[in-house]
C-alpha cells in the first residue's frame, strides 16, 4: 500500500448504515418568540451523482515498502496514524494523490516536512520517502484518499436562495469514519438503473450512474447534517414548495417519503414515523420510522442505501429526511429532523 495508490471507498456500518453515496458506475433552533412564517422549501427527492475532493488527503492506513535493504515502512516511523489528513509538504499544499506523488519522486527521498490536521490540531513530522524496489518510485507506505464518489438523494431546495441539501447525514471516511473534509465537490444529474432487495442483514442499494458532463450544482459544506450547496438550475428541482414543520409539530404517525428508486421519477409510499426521539447534540438521528407501503416494499425491501435524504413529509409539511436503514430489519429506519439541515445550509427555519 502506497501513498501514491488510491484507496477505494466503501460506506457502510455493522448494525446501522448510513444510506447515502453508493460507489456507482460514472459515466465516464434558533429559538424564537412565538411563532414566526415557517421556511418554504421545495421537497425534492431525486437521486443525483455526487463528488467531493478533499482538503488534503487523508492517511487510511499504512504498511511496508519493500526496498532494497528491506521492507521498512516511513508512514509508520514518522508517527502518521490513520485519519490524518496531510495538507502541505514541506512549504507546498496539497490536495490530490498526484500532487503528492509528484512532490515525493521531486525529492528523491531527502528529508520533508509533513503537516497535518489530527483530531482538528495541526501536527509536524518529519520523513523520508524510500525507493521501492518493484518499480524505482519513491513511497511512504500510506494509503491516502483524496475523493469520493457515488450515488444520493437531494432533500430540499430553496427557490429564494438556490440552495439546496442532500444525505441527511454527512460523507465519511468510510476506513477511519472521519468527517471528509470539502475542498470542493458537486452534484450531477443521476439515473436510478436497478435496486437491490434489503434483507435482514443485508441492507440493499440502489443501482445507478451518473453524467460527469452536466453539474446540477457545488456543494459548500460537508457536516454530519448533510451536504450542502447551490444549484445552478432551480428548474430541476421544480415542483410545489412546502412550509417546513416545526420540531413539536412532528409526531408519531402516518407520513410520506419521497423517493426516486427507477430512472429519474419521485414517487411518494406511506411510511409511519414510530416515534419522535428526544434532540441530542451531535446525533442526527431524530425519528425511527417504518416503511408501511407495500409497492416500496416489494420494490426495494424498504430503506436502501442510496434514498439517503429522500425526504419525509406529514400533514403537508416536510419534516426531515430518511437517513440510515437498520440492518436486521430493513424496513425500519432513521431519520433527521429537517431543522437541522436548514441550519447547516443557512436557511432560516422560521
Amino acid at each position: 500500500m502506497d501513498l501514491n495508490e488510491e484507496a477505494r471507498p466503501y460506506w457502510g456500518a455493522a448494525a446501522l448504515r448510513g444510506l447515502g453515496l453508493l460507489l456507482v458506475a460514472v459515466l465516464t433552533m434558533w429559538p424564537l418568540a412565538g411563532r414566526a412564517s415557517a421556511a418554504t422549501v421545495i421537497p425534492v427527492g431525486r437521486a443525483v451523482g455526487i463528488k467531493l475532493f478533499s482538503d488534503g488527503v487523508v492517511v487510511v492506513g499504512t504498511s511496508e515498502v519493500a526496498t532494497d535493504g528491506g521492507s521498512v515502512n516511513p508512514a509508520k516511523a514518522c508517527g502518521l496514524r490513520e485519519g490524518d489528513i496531510i495538507t502541505h509538504i514541506n512549504s507546498t499544499e496539497v490536495d490530490t494523490i498526484e500532487e503528492v506523488s509528484a512532490l515525493l519522486q521531486e525529492l528523491e527521498g531527502d528529508t520533508m516536512s509533513i503537516r497535518a490536521i489530527r483530531d482538528e490540531r495541526q501536527v509536524q513530522l518529519t520523513a523520508k520517502a524510500v525507493k521501492c524496489s518493484a518499480d524505482g518510485a519513491y513511497k511512504l507506505g500510506a494509503w491516502i484518499r483524496d475523493s469520493m464518489a457515488g450515488i444520493g438523494t437531494v432533500t430540499f431546495y430553496c427557490p429564494g436562495t438556490g440552495a439546496f441539501g442532500a444525505l441527511g447525514h454527512g460523507i465519511n471516511d468510510t476506513d477511519t469514519a472521519l468527517l471528509m473534509p470539502l475542498e470542493s465537490g458537486s452534484i450531477l444529474p443521476a439515473t436510478v438503473a436497478g435496486v437491490e432487495k434489503g434483507v435482514s442483514g443485508t441492507p440493499g442499494q440502489l443501482k445507478g450512474i451518473f453524467d460527469t458532463k452536466a453539474t446540477l450544482g457545488l456543494l459548500s459544506a460537508n457536516t454530519s447534517g448533510g451536504v450542502f450547496g447551490t444549484m445552478a438550475d432551480g428548474k430541476w428541482a421544480s415542483g410545489p414548495a412546502v412550509e417546513t414543520a416545526e420540531r413539536d409539530e412532528v409526531e408519531a404517525g402516518p407520513a410520506v417519503i419521497r423517493c426516486n428508486i427507477s430512472g429519474d421519477r419521485v414517487d411518494e409510499y406511506q411510511v409511519e414515523i414510530t416515534k419522535v426521539l428526544p434532540e441530542a447534540e451531535g446525533d442526527c438521528r431524530d425519528y425511527l420510522i417504518k416503511v408501511t407501503d407495500q409497492r416500496l416494499l416489494d420494490a426495494t425491501g424498504g430503506i436502501v442505501q442510496g434514498m439517503s435524504g429522500s425526504p419525509l413529509l406529514q400533514n403537508g409539511k416536510l419534516v426531515g429526511a430518511v437517513t440510515h436503514v437498520m440492518v436486521d430489519d430493513p424496513s425500519s429506519g432513521y431519520g433527521i429532523y429537517v431543522g437541522r439541515m436548514l441550519r447547516e445550509c443557512g436557511v432560516p427555519e422560521a
